[in-house]
């Protein structure tokens, strides 16, 4: 087994960090900046960065901001939100990203991922996945921060996004985001059991056991996170210590 990530999830709103429940982002928990400042000093393995307005409002991120954090960010960073053209992933990366992730673009234009892993490599690209449970085991994705339906079933779009070059995939439960009660593990291992690429677990951790069950039951390759490190005291640091006494390797 490769070494399992913790990936703390910033959501950038306006001015500031929000988190809510089921993507209502309503809740403000601070600063971009500091929270970078802060989780450089809490052993994270990486950080996704999402403009969660880019797409609503038809307009790409700061550049000038995105660079700021890559300057004080010393671990790789995932940015997504507003992307719609290579110019724009070319500036991203330039600005200091790692990776960039693509969404709601991609549904109507998938072509542009096979572009970007073609340009840029597949490991430079993140297909993220937000998908509402609308049958026993059946899972839509959904596009906008969860705003617009796609008609487009999970497995099948995991499945494109893979074949398109992405190197890894986000993949997250409306139904469990932000509300601490668990990932959804049949849908982490249905995905998992589709493709070969890594799935980073997202939505509804709520305590160290419950990323234990997203790898060990659902097949995550990593697991994302964002209530249980700004409402409570757990800390990755913790988290990946806690991982290892139940027999899963993390990076140190």
């Amino acid at each position: 087994m490769l070494k399992v990530r913790v990936i703390p999830t910033l959501l950038w709103k306006e001015f500031g960090l929000v988190k809510g429940i089921r993507f209502d982002s309503g809740r403000r928990v601070g600063a971009v900046l500091p929270a970078i400042k802060v989780y450089n000093q809490r052993d994270v393995d990486e950080l996704f960065l999402a403009d969660i307005l880019a797409n609503q409002e038809n307009r790409e991120s700061d550049l000038e901001t995105i660079a700021e954090i890559g300057t004080s960010c010393y671990v790789p960073f995932t940015f997504g939100g507003g992307i719609t053209n290579i110019q724009q992933v070319q500036n991203i990366l330039e600005s200091g990203a790692d990776k960039i992730s693509i969404n709601s673009y991609a549904f109507e234009h998938p072509q542009i991922v096979s572009e970007i892993a073609t340009r840029y490599g597949s490991q430079s690209i993140v297909g993220s996945i937000d998908v509402k449970l609308t049958s026993p085991n059946s899972w839509e994705c959904f596009s906008h921060s969860g705003k617009h339906s796609t008609g487009r079933n999970v497995l099948d779009w995991a499945q494109e996004l893979e074949a398109r070059g992405v190197g890894e995939i986000l993949l997250t439960s409306i139904d469990r985001d932000g509300t601490m009660t668990g990932y959804d593990i049949p849908l982490i291992a249905q995905v998992a059991n589709k493709v070969k690429i890594p799935i980073i677990a997202s939505g509804g951790a709520g305590n160290y056991q419950h990323m234990i069950q997203a790898v060990i039951e659902g097949g995550a390759s990593a697991v994302a996170a964002a209530s249980i490190f700004h409402f409570t005291e757990m800390t990755p640091a913790e988290a990946k210590i806690t991982m290892r006494k139940a027999g899963i390797p993390t990076r140190c």
